[in-house]
């Protein structure tokens, strides 16, 4: 059974939006609508607050930690269209290294995300215009640079990077593979889609048709981290209320209905070794679901109501 949550003043004058620790769970940055994001010092069960970062117009809705090896790097997107990039200086503070210009998004940017570290420094962002965006980090040009793709015709919610070993590189005992670049986008079309990296022309494509099994907006999705395990597997989540889990094997994905929670669902966050997932509904409520022996998925925690 999940404990109790253990409520923190954020300071934020507004809706929070987005929680998120990184890498080493030592720091925490969250977003709220008040337009400012919040890092704080994490000690066991203690926050400390170390800055506000202000420079977005709108709701901030999300944020996202990089890889340390790339340094002390967050991204934040919010409704002014905008993603930006800050980036923490020797000194403590935070600097903002990159704004997304107007010719990126005409729209809400919903969701951002940077890519596994084996990819190098990169992001991706979803916007209520219908398109998914990558900003790729040119070093020796010192600046980064945008691709854009066309990713659900009536906007774009969601965001999430695949691992990028290959599904059963750990096992084959054949030497490490190329990493793989690709990510899944959620859609107000009610479909889920798989974009990859065509090295060949340096462009993002989409990979096999849309995946379809909701019946509304698909709200989120999220890459489950697979440790080099032979198998691929997202999560959805749909305002028709349910969760569905998808798993790719051999270039095709099967699609199982976890669960219908009868209300919308809002979000989902996979534990670090990909074998719990977290869902959180639009009651406020938050279960954890694990996969059990014969395929099904089981609620291991009672809902917690999260105020």
């Amino acid at each position: 059974m999940a404990s109790a949550p253990l409520a923190q003043d954020t300071g934020h004058a507004d809706t929070v939006h987005d929680v998120q620790l990184d890498y080493y769970g030592r720091k925490l940055a969250t977003a709220s609508s008040d337009r400012t994001i919040r890092v704080f010092d994490v000690t066991g069960d203690q926050l400390a607050p170390l800055t506000t970062l202000q420079g977005h117009e709108g709701p901030v809705w999300q944020v996202s930690w990089s890889h340390p090896k790339f340094g002390n790097l967050l991204a934040s997107c919010s409704f002014d269209n905008r993603v930006m990039i800050w980036k923490e200086q020797q000194d403590g503070s935070w600097l903002q290294v990159y704004t997304s210009d107007s010719s990126l998004h005409s729209a809400s940017v919903n969701s951002v995300a940077f890519a596994p570290h084996e990819l190098g420094l990169r992001v991706a962002a979803a916007s209520s215009d219908g398109s998914a965006s990558v900003l790729t980090y040119n070093s020796t040009e010192g600046k980064w640079n945008q691709q854009k793709v066309e990713a659900h015709s009536i906007g774009c919610t969601a965001v999430s990077w695949s691992p990028a070993a290959p599904p059963g590189s750990l096992v084959s005992g054949k030497p490490p593979a190329h990493p793989i670049a690709r990510f899944a986008t959620a859609g107000c079309d009610k479909t889920v889609r798989i974009w990859q990296l065509d090295d060949s022309k340096r462009q993002w494509v989409q990979q096999g048709e849309p995946l379809k099994g909701h019946t509304d907006w698909v709200r989120d999705v999220a890459w489950a981290p697979n440790l080099g395990m032979p198998m691929n597997t997202l999560a959805s989540a749909g305002q028709d209320g349910k969760v569905i889990i998808w798993t790719e094997q051999s270039g095709n994905w099967n699609k199982l209905v976890l669960h219908d929670f009868g209300q919308a669902v809002w979000k989902l966050s996979w534990s670090v070794t990909g074998g719990i997932l977290a869902v959180s509904d639009s009651k406020g409520s938050v279960s954890l679901w694990k996969e059990a022996i014969d395929g099904q998925w089981q609620q291991i925690s009672q809902d917690v109501a999260v105020a």
